[in-house]
């Protein structure tokens, strides 16, 4: 991008043009509470190598994730990625992650998109599934807007096990669109009646699995029950590891499926970037937001690939479009798909059953130490109980300064809920050792027993 040398003058001129007397102006809409209370803390007066070394300084005492016990979860996870994923990244077929508008320059994008659909369609059991999205919050919202459109109807119920980032993100995109949320209480024991909630005028229910607190639930009922009144069920999925373990949503009546890929190909980085995923029943195709790329034949008889589906308005008539923020995360996308291909269908199985086998020795630790467990069934991820007036958060901090990365407290969720205060949610993986285990089991004994 080049580099354009505004004068004051130019300046003020461009914010006249669009009504606004200073560019603070611009940000009004940005809460007080989001901005920096002072500026960064660094030395005046010294020299880029100087304030180099002062960070890294700074940065020294973090606490390297892949140096301590890591049990950290809820929505992103901590996996092997293989040193293929990156190596593969480089290749010249893959040289721009933009969006292929162009077959004839773009034939191994557009390939990869295609494999990558079709894994996705495949271990989530659906029979389509699109070229991938933003992350897994914003494929929710872009779900509850196509049931909307799907069922013509306006009342969206959110579950209580459903990742309160998921029923965020979905309530602000739908909050201009005449759309009703109805989102449940958090659900930590599973035993929220979502069924007795679902009537004439609801157009999905939206459930995660498994739950934000790992709890594990037959979908079939939910499925039947939508269907009985006309509404979709739309299941989410946060760690797409434990479809090698459990039943597809699409094998038990889901109608959309969408999650988070990062847990295949893609590190944690702070948190991002995630990659969206995305799929339906064909039937339903024409209103699935995003992209879909295609394999046809050129004149020659040659394979070869396209772009099939375009609903963003900027492709087809505004009035039949689906959404305009529904850009594909090419680059995570062929990460996914280039780890999901080394592992192939029995890897995937393997890596599921490593998860689940970690998270059960866990589980024995903790049991075995009087820490009382919330969920009954899992894949890799559960809650605990601390015991009463005991508070998840200030002990993962206790924790932390010990080296040990033991979990979320649902109170960083759920601030308005003080019965979840003693709440821990732990995910195991295949990266936790049985020291990892051990570690975190004795340390968060000692810190719950104070």
């Amino acid at each position: 991008m080049r580099y354009l040398p505004h004068t004051e003058a130019d300046r003020r001129a461009m914010l006249g043009a669009v009504g606004v007397g200073h560019i603070d102006d611009l940000f009004r809409d940005v809460p007080a509470a989001s901005y920096a209370a002072r500026p960064l803390d660094l030395p005046p007066g010294r020299g880029e190598m100087a304030v180099e070394r002062d960070l890294r300084r700074m940065a020294a005492r973090s606490l390297p994730a892949g140096d301590a016990p890591f049990f950290i979860g809820a929505g992103l996870y901590r996996h092997h990625i293989p040193a293929a994923v990156d190596q593969l990244l480089l290749r010249g077929e893959f040289l721009t992650a933009y969006t292929p508008y162009q077959p004839e320059v773009s034939q191994g994008t557009l390939q990869m998109l295609f494999e990558f659909q079709t894994q996705v369609a495949l271990i989530t059991g659906m029979e389509v599934a699109n070229a991938s999205m933003y992350d897994g919050a914003t494929a929710c919202a872009e779900a509850a807007a196509m049931a909307c459109r799907v069922t013509r109807r306006g009342r969206v119920i959110l579950s209580g096990n459903l990742h309160p980032h998921y029923a965020q993100v979905t309530e602000t995109a739908l909050k201009h669109s005449g759309a009703t949320i109805e989102a449940l209480a958090p659900d930590p024991m599973g035993i929220e009646d979502a069924l007795g909630r679902l009537m004439s005028d609801t157009a999905c229910l939206i459930v995660q699995y498994p739950g934000f607190f790992g709890g594990l639930r037959d979908l079939k009922p939910l499925a039947d029950a939508c269907h009985e009144v006309g509404a979709l069920l739309v299941v989410a999925l946060a760690d797409p590891v434990g479809l090698g373990l459990i039943e597809p949503p699409g094998a038990m009546g889901a109608d959309i499926v969408v999650g988070e890929g990062q847990s295949l190909g893609i590190g944690l980085s702070y948190g991002g970037p995630g990659l969206g995923l995305f799929a339906t029943r064909d039937k339903f195709v024409r209103q699935m937001p995003g992209r879909l790329a295609g394999q046809t034949v050129d004149v020659d008889g040659r394979t070869g690939y396209v772009l099939t589906l375009s609903t963003r308005e900027q492709h087809i008539r505004r009035e039949k479009a689906t959404s305009n923020i529904c850009t594909n995360s090419g680059l995570c996308a062929l990460a996914f798909s280039i780890h999901l291909a080394l592992l192939g269908g029995d890897g995937l199985a393997r890596l599921a059953a490593l998860n689940h086998a970690a998270a059960l020795a866990l589980e024995a630790r903790l049991r075995a130490k009087g820490i009382r467990v919330l969920s009954p069934s899992y894949v890799n991820e559960f809650a605990v109980h601390l015991g009463d007036g005991a508070d998840a958060a200030a002990i993962i901090d206790r924790l932390a300064a010990r080296g040990i990365l033991g979990g979320v407290p649902a109170s960083r969720f759920y601030p308005d809920y003080p019965e979840l205060r003693p709440v821990l949610i732990l995910a195991a993986t295949e990266t936790n050792t049985e020291e990892d285990m051990d570690a975190l089991a004795g340390a968060l004994a000692e810190e719950a027993g104070r």
